[in-house]
């Protein structure tokens, strides 16, 4: 095996001192099925090493080869521990994850990454010998004396005559992974109907020139056709709706090439593009009977002359019939019953667009179909056709009944009652009742519950006849509280004086207070009281409606009218002895202060139980003025002046 790679190899160098014929450099037409597919198959790591001699590399498990290895993979991570200066690369050309991929690691010396022979080829007939390529060198490790992959693409006859050759040039490195298409062209010779083709490594290995292939094809080039429905300039995609009877005609025409050998083939999902037998015109009529839904492809292959070998075809783009599935509409019942008055609202599904008609009805597009106010005119039949994005239709309709509601009557709209007490509403005109709220009534499926709220409350009730349609009524139950009264706080006054009460009510309107002397306005809730004592006060509140009395009581504390005298005489003759202020005593609580003129307090007492004698700490005090100051305590002003002791 290594002679005949090394023979290969030295018939390569020495092809490239030969002058050989100008090959093609491009294709510009259709490309035909590949004669060599090389995807590399996928699954998980690693994939199986390539078949004997493919390569003349080594082959190892390890998904991060080294020098002479190469390894088939689904992705390179560098997470894995491979190269550090390599590129992360997830997925295979087309974005498989799954997809393999063969990993170079290239040798120092020239080898051959890949050789296969494609047999059963036409004379006269250009062929694409291409792969896809991605350079595994990161651009921050690439630079001077780093190697990039540099790759010779040849295509040799059997005898090891050089047919054609390409070399890719330098690959350069790149900031994330780029594949890159690369494609050698050659006419085949007249006398040659098979070849070997090759791709070689250039680039030294050691430092660099690691590299990944991918897609590996060998497939036939040949001229422009153009193929359509109805023309060869129409549509390449024609849309049937299920069910459908048509017949299509698909048209092909070769540019340039005027005397092609025509067959069509259509695609089976299980057997992939298959000839159809005799139909080799540039024409092919496609019949559908009750057409069944899916995607139906049809393509014409073309080859020079006779010859019908499949490696020699070329083919044109697909063409494709779309059977759609027609709409399966959902949501129209078959019949509706329903209320005069009511909005009737169906909602079709399952299309694109809709159409609606029916009685009364001008044809609309709307969706959901909406009747406000429904009338007994409008009972009847309701139709819709649905359509999906390939106008395929399908059609539903739905009957709908029309029935009148109930006329019902109340007992009462409206009734009032003291709260803790129960009320009877009752309702007629219906077979079926549903009032609300309804966590106050005895029952609400009944036309006459007892009703026994504690606030005030409208109740609706819903009469139903045999329809199943309902009117609304309304009756209000008015709840009146038991009467609050609030007599104010308690008052302080000084005899002599009058002060307004300050009563306060709720659910009453009928007041009195009582005892009733000393007070004007008896039956307001802010009478004048002027009583000369003390004196408690009731207030007593009550309703028109006889829901109850309440009552508060306030104190009115009368203070007694204070008398103080400027003088007194303290000389034992038993009159005017001591300084006698009236009522003073009344007030328990009070202080009296007693001073001399330099601010000295002379005498102090709580209450004035004991009046002043004159003296102080026991001593007779001279004839003079002295001054006084008296706190009552009662949050009125404090009393203030003098007083004479005459001897």
């Amino acid at each position: 095996m290594r002679l005949i790679i090394f023979t290969i190899l030295f018939l390569l160098i020495a092809a490239t001192l030969q002058v050989r014929a100008q090959q093609p450099t491009s294709c510009n037409g259709s490309l035909g099925d590949p004669v060599i597919n090389q995807t590399f198959g996928s699954g998980s790591n690693p994939g199986a090493a390539l078949p004997a001699g493919v390569t003349n590399m080594s082959y190892t498990t390890s998904d991060c080869p080294e020098d002479g290895y190469y390894t088939i993979v689904n992705s390179i991570n560098l997470n894995q521990n491979c190269h550090t200066t390599w590129q992360t690369v997830t997925s295979d050309h087309t974005g498989n994850p799954n997809g393999y991929m063969m990993v170079v690691n290239a040798s120092a010396q020239p080898s051959v990454f890949f050789t296969q022979s494609a047999p059963t080829l036409c004379s006269g007939t250009t062929y694409q010998f291409s792969a896809y390529i991605l350079n595994l060198i990161t651009l921050a490790a690439s630079g001077p004396g780093v190697s990039e992959p540099n790759i010779t693409f040849s295509v040799l006859a059997p005898d090891g005559t050089v047919l054609a050759t390409h070399s890719t040039g330098t690959i350069d490195a790149t900031q994330g992974p780029v594949w890159n298409q690369e494609s050698l062209y050659f006419t085949t010779p007249d006398n040659v109907s098979s070849v070997t083709v090759v791709m070689t490594n250039n680039a030294p290995g050691g430092n660099g020139n690691d590299l990944i292939l991918d897609d590996i094809t060998f497939r036939a080039c040949g001229p422009v056709i153009d193929a359509g429905f109805g023309s060869v300039t129409g549509s390449a995609a024609q849309p049937l709706c299920q069910g459908a009877n048509a017949t299509l005609t698909l048209d092909a025409k070769v540019e340039g090439n005027n005397n092609p050998t025509y067959q069509w083939q259509s695609y089976h999902t299980n057997g992939g593009w298959v000839d159809t037998a005799g139909q080799t015109a540039p024409s092919l009529n496609v019949v559908f009977q009750n057409a069944v839904p899916g995607s139906y492809q049809y393509r014409v292959g073309i080859t020079n002359g006779t010859s019908t070998l499949a490696s020699c075809r070329t083919y044109s783009a697909p063409l494709t019939v779309n059977v759609s599935t027609n709409p399966v509409i959902g949501g129209v019942p078959l019949t509706q019953s329903v209320c005069m008055g009511d909005t009737v609202s169906i909602l079709a599904t399952g299309g694109v667009t809709y159409q609606w008609s029916g009685p009364n009805l001008a044809p609309t597009s709307e969706n959901p179909l909406i009747i406000n106010g429904i009338t007994l005119a409008d009972a009847g039949k309701y139709t819709v056709t649905a359509y999906n994005q390939y106008s395929c239709s399908a059609t539903a309709s739905t009957q709908i009944t029309v029935n009148q509601k109930p006329v019902p009557s109340i007992s009462s709209d409206s009734t009032t009652i003291c709260i803790g007490e129960k009320t009877q509403i009752v309702a007629s005109g219906g077979v079926a009742y549903s009032w609300s709220p309804a966590g106050t009534l005895s029952d609400a499926t009944v036309p006459n519950p007892i009703a026994s709220p504690t606030d005030t409350t409208t109740y609706t009730v819903k009469v139903y006849n045999e329809f199943d349609c309902y009117t609304t009524e309304k009756s209000t139950v008015n709840v009146l509280k038991k009467p609050v009264a609030n007599a104010g706080p308690n008052r302080v006054m000084v005899q002599g004086q009058s002060i307004k009460l300050n009563g306060k009510a709720q659910s009453g309107n009928i007041f009195y207070w009582t005892p009733d002397y000393s007070i004007t306005g008896a039956n307001t809730l802010d009478p004048i009281v002027s009583p000369s004592h003390d004196t408690t006060y009731t207030l007593y509140v009550t309703s028109k409606q006889n829901c109850g009395i309440a009552s508060s009581k306030v104190f009115v504390r009368v203070y007694q009218h204070i008398v103080i005298p400027n003088t007194f005489s303290p000389n034992n003759d038993g009159i005017n002895d001591v300084w006698n202020i009236a009522a003073l005593s009344t007030y328990p609580e009070s202080l009296l202060q007693v001073f001399n003129r330099y601010g000295q307090q002379l005498f102090q007492s709580i209450g004035y139980v004991k009046p002043w004698d004159g003296k102080y700490n026991g001593q007779v005090l001279p004839a003079g003025t002295y001054y006084y100051m008296i706190d009552l305590k009662n949050n009125t002003p404090k009393l203030s002046g003098w007083v004479v002791i005459v001897r």
